[in-house]
């Protein structure tokens, strides 16, 4: 009777065990590191709250949907054949929320909510700054400061060698070297548009006359057709980097004296503390408001002032060790987890397709791609002749062409090395503002 009794409970287990699994299946199906049916639910209510205008607008509402967005596009990055290879991640988060903006998707609540995180709390800013902090912090002294003071070669023989390379390739096309130069080169190395093209724009129209949005919108299609090649060939860079080991130092910009790679000072195999990290936030929103206090004395851009001040105090060693440690496990965090929906909220207000679709020809196309391959192959064989990690000498000088901050979390995003910010930073603030001030000059002079 019991073995009876036994036979007829087989199936109903075979069938319980056999729904177990595909349950158990469907929860390994990851999006990010969410199983798809928690990010389905997330997803939705999101969704059911901008449809219906109940996204709050403000940094709750703007984090939800970048966040959600985000961890979509940057999974799908790494994951589609080919593109996984070029920076994936990045363009699509780049890309695919501007294309939503063109097309209209994005309602009014979903943009209120955005420009809040974006704008008025400045969350790129707090991203960079915390991203400059933990990682100068992290670094290991000797090899923080050959790496500024090495890199400047390759970004002045990079930019040498863009402008030199566009006006021949934009004379092949049919355009004058003057607008190549004016209107191509300057834009894409100008240091992006609220530190390049806004004052170039404003430059121009007090030399030439005319209004600034004018020359605003010549100049911003080139600057987002470089940044996104910048992108491809910082994606093309890993790509040769995990091929080639010996040519990168994987976020190293500088070779040790005994040819071993840097550790970020052993931060990296410490127990994460959150108190320490708390401090690591405080110290580096302090670095960004000494950048802008020292601004109104020094008249040298706040960005700038900020990797200077945190540069001077790692070579005086003015921080305990416990602070660093603090500041380094913060930016590990921010860079892993935000990343991609920052990369979100800046193709949503900073990458205006409507401008680049307007003046879009293919040799105009070529004519960017120009300038950035010119830089990053001239930072390429410098970094090599310098003693310098070849694949990430390139990447940072790559920066150059990209779009000021948000160029350099795209670049740098794209080819998986976060630890070099503040050397892109150097390249982007002060290449770009030498670009500008000289741009002008050479303008007022030929008229």
């Amino acid at each position: 009777m019991r073995s009876a009794e036994k036979l007829q409970t087989l199936p109903f287990e075979e069938e319980k065990q056999k729904r177990k699994g595909i349950w158990y299946k469907i929860n390994q199906m990851k999006v990010g590191v969410i199983p798809l049916p928690v990010y389905l639910v997330l997803a939705l209510i999101i969704y059911a709250a901008a449809v219906n205008n109940q996204l709050p607008a403000d940094m709750i509402g703007g984090f939800a949907l970048i966040m959600v967005m985000g961890i979509l596009l940057g999974d799908l990055g790494m994951k589609i054949p080919i593109l996984k290879s070029i920076g994936g991640p990045a363009i699509l988060s780049l890309l695919v929320p501007s294309v939503l903006v063109f097309y209209d998707v994005l309602n009014p609540a979903s943009m209120e909510a955005v420009t809040t995180l974006m704008k008025t709390s400045n969350f790129l800013y707090l991203y960079i700054s915390i991203l400059v902090a933990g990682s100068i912090l992290g670094m290991t002294r000797s090899l923080l400061i050959q790496g500024f003071m090495r890199m400047f070669v390759p970004l002045v023989l990079g930019t040498l060698a863009s402008v030199a390379t566009a006006l021949l390739v934009g004379s092949l096309f049919g355009y004058s070297m003057k607008h190549t130069f004016f209107y191509i080169v300057v834009p894409i190395i100008g240091g992006g548009i609220g530190e390049g093209i806004l004052p170039l724009s404003l430059g121009y129209s007090q030399i030439l006359g005319g209004t600034p949005e004018t020359y605003v919108s010549q100049m911003i299609p080139a600057a987002v057709i470089g940044n996104i090649a910048a992108i491809i060939c910082a994606g093309l860079m890993k790509n040769l980097g995990e091929r080639r080991p010996e040519l990168t130092g994987n976020g190293v910009l500088v070779k040790s004296k005994d040819g071993n790679t840097f550790k970020e000072q052993g931060f990296e195999s410490k127990k994460i503390d959150f108190p320490l990290m708390g401090a690591g936030l405080l110290i580096a929103c302090t670095f960004f408001i000494f950048g802008g206090l020292a601004h109104k004395f020094l008249g040298i851009p706040g960005p700038v002032l900020m990797i200077v001040a945190a540069t001077l105090v790692k070579c005086f060693q003015l921080l305990p060790s416990t602070m660093e440690q603090g500041s380094f496990h913060l930016y590990k965090f921010i860079s892993s987890s935000l990343t991609w929906p920052l990369m979100v909220g800046l193709g949503m207000l900073y990458i205006p397709l409507e401008d680049v679709v307007k003046i879009v020809t293919p040799g105009y196309v070529v004519v960017c791609i120009s300038v950035v391959i010119a830089m990053v192959t001239t930072g390429y064989f410098t970094g090599k002749l310098m003693k310098m990690y070849p694949v990430d000498s390139a990447i940072v000088t790559g920066c150059h062409s990209g779009l000021g901050g948000t160029g350099d979390v795209a670049i740098l995003s794209a080819s998986n090395r976060m630890s070099l910010m503040p050397f892109a930073q150097v390249a982007t603030r002060l290449g770009g503002a030498s670009t500008v001030i000289l741009a002008i000059l050479l303008m007022k002079l030929l008229g």
